[in-house]
């Protein structure tokens, strides 16, 4: 299989001697025929790769380390990222070579990480896998064929499953490690399969970098109306934000990572990565759609190895099932991927005790701390041990992946928010009426409803609409919005048990508390002052 561009800053100029065939920068097709070739994948019946990840199927958070050293000591956030030594992350790297000299194939991917020229970085992806080097080179942007001859990568990432880590000899915590230099711009994956610890690698080097030119770093999708205006969403895994971003009226700038210049929101990546289980062709058309092209990449998907019919409902290899493809795979994509900057933000949630109204406008202050709270719940049945539902607050919207300190995004944020006049929006895709779990009554809120909001809040009809102010947040919510039935605007009337609406409150309220506590050193009064009350 003939390589498509080899640059002449090839692995050897790198100091990474290596007897295996290097196969640069192929594209779609070819890598696909060797995926299948190698059995690491199948066909389905309408042309997508299916592949299996084996046993980890999501990020290994707790295996990702970072090197402390002198450049990294007093800017990286260690009350949340583990730290390894110089010298444990050589010993990792020289057995990553021994590793790399081991093999017959390698893939070489040369890639951009951000849209916008003046605030990418360049990455070279090595992997074992065909399926990886085709993950990796639809998730990033990709350089035009001219540029590749004398492509230089600023930042390495080599990803090997088959590498087993040590604990004793690499100060790690299991045979998986994900280790991280910032200084040597280099970054290791060795072994797990799943595909999303490449991609959210170069968010990290772009959460580490960005801020010191002003440029904010976000987890969110974005899309532009046809006036122009841009729209961000915030959201953990399961908000609704690959979902609700894909808008048939809007145009899609990105689902998941982008970056907030003075000029422009830019995606970070040139594809999307969606969740797949019990995706639907009703609610999610433009993503339903992707699952029958070739090109796509299913992850965890199960399939019939007769028939090649895929079931999206499936969860017996994994809830967390993923789908990359790349952005022009949604019919209305931004052609170069950025957009104005905002006009509106969208702060989305999954409140699974059902207390949040299902739209509220915050202050500047209000989404300072509601950013750094980044709060959702996890629901029985999404992770194992989940039985209950169960908040979760991952500061600004992607914890694991913010080397720097939360408050350096949150000042970030609240600057730009004052400075552009921007509306910014918390909706609860979560549920109503009740809770979720062992004898909920709650029922998940209707995606009709989340949209007839959203679609209000963009128009900037919303604005004008009347509001109250919440008993338990002190946040405005709307009284009444054409097409929604008022009683839905008001969590607690939906509730048949009044009294037990305010005990979940109060209980709720107490964790968000609970947690800001960690940043209210860190923050202005004006931001302390806008959290939730005590009753």
């Amino acid at each position: 299989m003939p390589s498509t561009v080899v640059p002449a800053h090839g692995l050897v100029q790198q100091g990474l001697a290596t007897p295996a065939a290097l196969h640069w920068n192929l594209a779609t097709g070819p890598l696909v025929e060797l995926a299948v070739q190698r059995g690491e994948g199948l066909l389905s019946e309408h042309g997508a790769l299916v592949v299996k990840t084996g046993k980890h199927t999501g990020r290994s958070a707790n295996d990702k380390f970072i090197v402390r050293d002198a450049a990294t000591d007093g800017t990286i956030w260690w009350d949340k990222n583990k730290s390894i030594t110089p010298e444990q992350f050589a010993a990792i790297k020289a057995d990553f070579e021994t590793a790399l000299k081991g093999k017959s194939d390698l893939f070489v991917q040369d890639l951009f990480g951000g849209s916008q020229p003046e605030h990418r970085v360049k990455v070279r992806v090595i992997t074992e896998f065909a399926w990886h080097s085709l993950f990796i080179r639809t998730l990033l942007v990709r350089p035009e064929l001219a540029d590749l001859a004398a492509f230089v990568p600023e930042y390495t990432i080599i990803d090997l499953p088959s590498f087993k880590a040590d604990p004793a000899r690499h100060g790690c915590r299991s045979e998986t490690v994900v280790a991280v230099d910032f200084e040597g711009k280099t970054i290791l994956i060795g072994g797990t399969a799943y595909a999303g610890e490449m991609k959210k690698s170069v968010f990290s080097i772009l959460n580490y970098l960005l801020p010191l030119k002003g440029v904010m770093p976000m987890h969110c999708s974005a899309n532009i109306g046809a006036a122009g205006d841009t729209a961000i969403f915030f959201g953990l895994s399961g908000t609704g934000k690959t979902t609700l971003s894909a808008d048939a009226s809007r145009t899609l700038i990105g689902d998941d990572e982008h970056g907030w210049s003075d000029t422009a929101v830019f995606n970070f990546e040139g594809g999307c990565y969606a969740k797949m289980i019990r995706l639907s062709a009703e609610a999610e058309p433009e993503i339903y759609a992707t699952t029958r092209r070739f090109g796509t990449v299913l992850e965890n998907v199960v399939m019939d190895p007769d028939t090649r019919v895929i079931d999206l409902d499936d969860n017996s290899l994994a809830e967390n099932s993923r789908g990359s493809y790349p952005i022009d795979f949604i019919p209305n994509a931004s052609a170069d991927n950025m957009g104005p900057v905002p006009r509106n933000i969208i702060m989305l949630t999954a409140d699974a005790f059902g207390i949040l109204p299902p739209i509220a406008k915050l202050t500047p202050d209000q989404a300072m701390y509601h950013f750094l709270s980044g709060y959702t719940a996890r629901v029985a049945g999404t992770e194992i041990g989940v039985t209950e539902p169960d908040a979760t607050f991952s500061t600004c919207f992607g914890a694991p992946f913010m080397p720097r300190h939360p408050s350096v995004y949150g000042n970030l944020l609240k600057e730009r928010i004052a400075k552009g006049g921007v509306d910014v929006w918390l909706v609860n895709t979560g549920w109503t009426g009740g809770g979720a779990g062992t004898g909920g009554t709650g029922t998940r809120m209707p995606i009709k409803v989340t949209r007839a909001l959203l679609n209000a809040a963009l128009d900037g009809s919303l604005k004008t609409a009347e509001f109250r102010t919440d008993d338990n947040f002190g946040f405005a919510v709307p009284v009444s919005v054409p097409g929604v039935e008022p009683k839905i605007l008001n969590p607690r009337e939906t509730w048949a048990d009044k009294a037990a609406f305010d005990a979940k409150a109060k209980a709720l309220v107490g964790m968000f508390i609970a947690n800001f506590a960690q940043f209210e050193a860190h923050v202005d009064a004006s931001v302390r002052d806008s959290a939730p009350k005590a009753a």
